[in-house]
């Protein structure tokens, strides 16, 4: 007699019966509600100047943004890919240029030409190598910010536009030239999903 097989559903969950790492389940950071933002009009900016800042991840009041459990960038790659968010070309930080899921997808990988030999004819073969880009190599977040002078609240307030993952460039010997964001990412429209991140 063949043993029957059970029969997943999409109810099913393989990790239900999975013992809890933790005290409790903590749901609250996934069901985190995301507050909008204040109305600003026009005529109230009495002042508003942007601001270009750096964050390196390095740096250890920084290190939140490489939890190693799911890094800053993964998010915001993953994000990208699945199309929950769009990124925008790094020809200009308007956001002008949407770019395609799949362009993003394949952004930071290389390609290495690779010569091996067949264990057996000894023939030499030449094998295309994709090096995928590692998370951990993104160390600096471009940030683009508008800083104002609210005139209705006499406060100064400041919004976040845009992050930009910045990623190295190297000569064909190694060597560091220079770095360039990869893709900008606006922050507004991102907001919901990066609360649902620890980071």
């Amino acid at each position: 007699q063949i043993p029957e097989t059970p029969i997943m559903t999409e109810a099913s969950d393989p990790n239900e019966n999975r013992p809890l790492d933790d005290i409790v389940e903590k749901r609250l950071t996934f069901e985190k509600r995301v507050l909008p933002y204040d109305h600003v009009r026009e005529a109230d900016i009495f002042w508003e100047k942007r601001i270009w800042r750096v964050i390196d991840i390095r740096e250890k009041m920084n290190l939140p943004f490489a939890y190693p459990e799911m890094p800053f960038f993964s998010i915001l790659m993953d994000a990208a890919v699945n199309g929950d968010i769009t990124v925008y070309s790094t020809e200009d930080d308007k956001f002008s240029a949407a770019l395609p899921a799949d362009e993003v997808a394949t952004m930071g990988a290389t390609a290495d030409t690779v010569i091996t030999f067949d264990p057996e004819t000894y023939e030499e073969q030449i094998q295309v190598v994709r090096n995928e880009l590692n998370p951990e190599d993104v160390n600096r977040f471009r940030v683009k910010e508008v800083w104002f002078f609210d005139e209705q609240t006499s406060t100064m307030q400041v919004r976040v536009l845009g992050i930009a993952p910045m990623i190295d460039v190297k000569d064909e010997n190694g060597n560091f030239r220079y770095e360039k964001p990869m893709f900008w990412v606006y922050y507004p429209e991102s907001r919901e999903i990066l609360a649902r991140h620890k980071v």
